[in-house]
């Protein structure tokens, strides 16, 4: 498989990078962490200023190489990341641009890529832990409405969204990943109540979300009724095959600056720690060429990531945790205070091998999907 960029792919990596250098110095302060409404301004305006550049659809209509070059290039950079736009960006918009009627596409994406509406993510619930199809939150059907009644949990971005991707049982008495829809919710429909939760960092991008026969037009339904699983494998092929990629390069440059950091307090003079941030260049390296390879494999297949993205999910995930345990090692006592770079990236970081899938949900896809093992009884 070709892994090398044609001279058009070039020509538009040097493009962007003209655009980033004349763009970035003049955006405005990033706010606090903790303001959700400023957050949600400041990410929107990022993804405006792309959209008037021509940038804004790399994530839909560009090609997957396009994509990883875009995903590189703005992490490189220094430039803001999608935030607030991630389930948009990310999950929900290249959904609906594989799976939506002409309507639904035309409905939605413009205001996605334009920076004008955030999506969140409805998907996992309280008792259903990592088996996703076990979900019960139930939608009955009333004329030209799904009545939805239910719960979810760890919604990304609840409290300032726009709409929400939401999986709903729609036949109860389907086999579990047979009874599921898809469904777009408008996020101001009555009967929706949204807790916020905080996480270990201090964060509160997610929340609870809790629906009380909350009505959505049967017109919001992408895929057929019942047919939300197959729906939703494509969600998550992009979740897991290229949402990550430009977070291997952010991890690369961490990577470079705790070298720097480890010569400046003396801890480069431990071997093993030596030893440790090679190895993990040589993983973050091998990752980036694995992205590479689904990308280009994505191309191949129409666009839309395979299984392969599993495989790099899984791996990606614990080699996270590995460089923030590594950058705790070499902060040393340093590495409780919560003010020096990387503690609170340690502290996300054990997130990684839940969020998108558990590790222990992408082994068993690799084992049945790849590697043609039976299924687990």
């Amino acid at each position: 498989m070709d892994l090398s960029y044609t001279p058009e792919e070039e020509e538009f990596r040097a493009r962007l990078r003209d655009w980033l250098a004349a763009t970035l110095p003049g955006l405005p302060p990033k706010p606090s962490p903790d303001d959700w409404p400023g957050r949600r301004a400041y990410d929107l305006g990022w993804q405006r200023r792309l959209h008037d550049a021509g940038y804004a659809d790399v994530h839909w209509d560009a090609s997957p190489t396009i994509r990883l070059i875009f995903l590189e290039e703005t992490e490189q950079a220094g430039a803001p990341y999608v935030g607030a736009n991630f389930v948009g960006l990310l999950h929900a918009g290249p959904t609906i641009a594989a799976e939506g009627t002409p309507e639904q596409r035309e409905r939605w994406l413009p205001p996605i890529l334009r920076g004008e509406e955030v999506w969140c993510q409805g998907f996992s619930e309280p008792e259903a832990g990592s088996d996703l199809a076990a979900l019960r939150t139930r939608a009955r059907r009333d004329g030209d409405t799904y009545v939805v009644t239910g719960s979810k949990i760890w919604t990304s971005h609840a409290e300032v969204a726009d709409w929400c991707e939401l999986l709903v049982r729609t036949d109860p008495h389907a086999p579990k990943h047979r009874g599921i829809t898809w469904l777009a919710m408008p996020m101001d429909a009555p009967g929706i109540t949204v807790r916020p939760l905080r996480t270990l960092a201090g964060s509160a991008e997610f929340a609870e979300v809790f629906l009380d026969e909350v009505r959505v037009p049967v017109e919001n339904r992408v895929g057929d009724e019942n047919d939300g699983w197959r729906v939703t494998m494509v969600t998550l092929s992009f979740e897991r095959g290229t949402a990550f990629a430009g977070e291997v390069v952010a991890c690369r440059r961490v990577l470079a600056e705790l070298a720097v950091e480890a010569r400046k307090n003396g801890r480069w003079d431990d071997p093993a720690l030596r030893r440790r941030l090679g190895r993990l260049g040589a993983e973050f390296r091998a990752l980036w060429r694995l992205a590479q390879w689904n990308v280009s494999a994505a191309e191949a297949s129409g666009g839309v990531p395979g299984t392969g993205g599993s495989v790099f999910k899984l791996r990606y995930s614990h080699a996270r945790q590995e460089l923030y345990d590594a950058a705790a090692e070499v902060l040393g006592a340093d590495c409780l205070d919560l003010d020096r770079p990387w503690t609170l990236d340690r502290l996300s970081s054990l997130s990684y091998t839940i969020a998108a899938g558990t590790s222990q949900i992408q082994h068993t896809i690799v084992a049945e999907r790849i590697l043609g093992l039976p299924k687990g009884r």
